[in-house]
């Protein structure tokens, strides 16, 4: 009646259904039935009662309070709230369309997406993944939680295990040992990610795992698959299996303790991650897995954790840190090389422990910060940047004559420049280097009559003073050479005397004597 009032008026049907709180597909449908229609409707919906009213409020209150809610999702909440409770899926479907419809509350998320992989044997491969989610607890805070799961990729069995804490190397090895109890067995290939918990490096092929996941392959003799990086479709089953936990287990759920998210993870496997027909091969992964189990290879042997390495190592930064859960560890001076790795291994009281070796001496003891982008430094790991500068400007000062001089230009520069000491010292002695010392302590006495204070300057100053002296050693190597007449004339024709005769022999001619 709403309806057709608001339309006798003269409203639009976007802005009735803007009034009513409904869809305009709805308007559009109660506009199209005649009053009696509408009697004979309305009469029948009074009397007709579905199965899942008494649940009425409560789902529209998941919808309300999470539109993102699948229909699986809230299929699976209420068999957990009431076990007694005998609904289909597709029932609780058009169940949760019509509230969607009836409350107006849209789904804000799409449907996610499946790929086809054909499926290996039995007991053939295991596919492994990690995945992250961020849970909300009771009082509103959140908690980063990290899940690690299996699957057995042709029954679709799944194993999944959590932690509130990054996982180590050590938690990987555990919960393998767990998975494979789990399963009564070990698949004949298992198909990994890039991890950094296992691999360091894919080597154009050759795979270079990190030592103590090296050490537990050989002893439980692990046939690995490593997946090239950004290629999630070699291993989508497991893909799928963490979108599933991430939104149909933990999506919306309150966090209370990792012991009750545990027990709730378990009971979840069991009534729908592998309890119920999967979307594929519509078979229930458990019962597919009852055949399953029967072709994997046994577990012989009882794994000695003793030979399995605890430690992690971690890659040394060049600023001699290393990180660990999003902060920086500082290491001593001088630690890094180029590839250089050392071994962290975490204490009962909350300290991260570092060593050059597996077995070696402890190089750095922090307290573990849990906050994030922090930098946790020992002060002994810290360099003394004034220790050390007046012993460099010493030996500076030691290669003039002048050494008082010097070492009162020095002082200058390091008032000038404080943060650049050190490369101005460095400009210092490699202007000095290769240079009369005769030369250094000219240029100083210059730089300090200029009012001259940088190493740059005093460099230009020593150039200037080297090229002078070739010039003047120039000139006075030219005034030492003999000056030649210009009309070409030797020198040694002035010095030339003729012969002379005596007085006697002219008279004697004259008076007709014969020569």
């Amino acid at each position: 009646m709403d309806i057709y009032q608001l339309k006798q008026q003269g409203f639009k049907i976007r802005r009735i259904a803007r009034k009513l709180g409904i869809s305009r597909t709805t308007v559009y449908k109660y506009l199209e039935k005649s009053p009696e229609e509408m009697g004979e409707w309305m009469a029948s919906t009074q009397t007709r009662r579905k199965k899942l009213d008494p649940y009425e409020m409560l789902i529209q209150t998941w919808l309300s309070e999470h539109p993102d809610l699948s229909a699986s999702q809230i299929h699976d909440w209420l068999l957990e709230s009431y076990t007694d409770l005998k609904v289909g899926e597709s029932t609780v479907r058009l169940y949760v369309n019509e509230l969607r419809e009836k409350y107006n509350i849209p789904k804000t998320e799409a449907m996610r997406d499946y790929q086809a992989l054909q499926d290996p044997p039995m007991g053939q491969q295991a596919q492994v993944d990690f995945g992250h989610t961020v849970q909300k607890t009771a009082d509103g805070k959140e908690v980063k939680l990290t899940c690690i799961t299996f699957v057995l990729s042709h029954s679709r069995y799944k194993f999944v295990k959590w932690l509130d804490r990054p996982f180590t190397t050590k938690d990987v090895i555990d919960y393998h040992e767990q998975a494979f109890h789990a399963f009564g067995g070990i698949p004949y290939e298992i198909v990994y990610d890039q991890d950094a918990l296992i691999v360091v490096s894919e080597n154009a092929g050759d795979l270079i795992l990190t030592e103590a996941f090296q050490a537990y392959r050989e002893e439980r003799k692990l046939a690995m698959y490593v997946c090239r990086k950004a290629d999630p479709e070699s291993k989508g089953k497991v893909e799928n299996v963490v979108k599933f936990v991430k939104r149909n287990f933990a999506k919306n759920r309150i966090f209370s303790t990792l012991d009750r998210w545990h027990e709730q993870s378990d009971a979840w496997l069991e009534r729908t991650g592998n309890g119920k027909v999967h979307n594929t091969t519509k078979k229930r992964p458990v019962e597919v897995f009852a055949l399953e189990k029967q072709h994997l290879r046994p577990v012989i042997t009882k794994l000695m954790f003793s030979r399995v390495a605890s430690s992690v190592t971690r890659t040394v930064r060049k600023d001699n840190t290393i990180l660990y859960q999003s902060n920086r560890y500082s290491i001593p001076l001088g630690t890094y090389r180029q590839n250089k790795i050392v071994y962290i291994q975490t204490t009962d009281d909350d300290h991260l422990v570092i060593r050059e070796q597996q077995e070696g001496s402890v190089i750095a003891n922090h307290k573990i910060s849990h906050e994030r982008g922090t930098l946790i430094q020992d002060t002994q790991h810290t360099r003394d940047r004034t220790k050390g500068v007046p012993a460099y400007m010493a030996t500076v000062a030691e290669k003039f004559e002048d050494k008082e001089k010097a070492m009162t230009f020095l002082e200058a520069l390091h008032k000038n420049y404080p943060r650049y000491i050190r490369d101005q010292l460095q400009l210092m002695s490699k202007a000095l280097k290769e240079i009369e010392p005769a030369i250094g302590d000219e240029a100083l006495h210059m730089c300090i009559r200029q009012g001259i204070e940088s190493a740059t300057e005093f460099g230009d100053v020593v150039q200037y003073i080297k090229r002078q002296r070739q010039v003047d050693h120039a000139a006075l190597e030219h005034t030492k050479e003999p000056i030649k007449p210009l009309g070409g004339r030797e020198t040694s024709v002035d010095d030339t005397k003729p012969q002379t005769r005596d007085v006697s022999d002219y008279l004697a001619l004259l008076e007709g004597a014969s020569v």
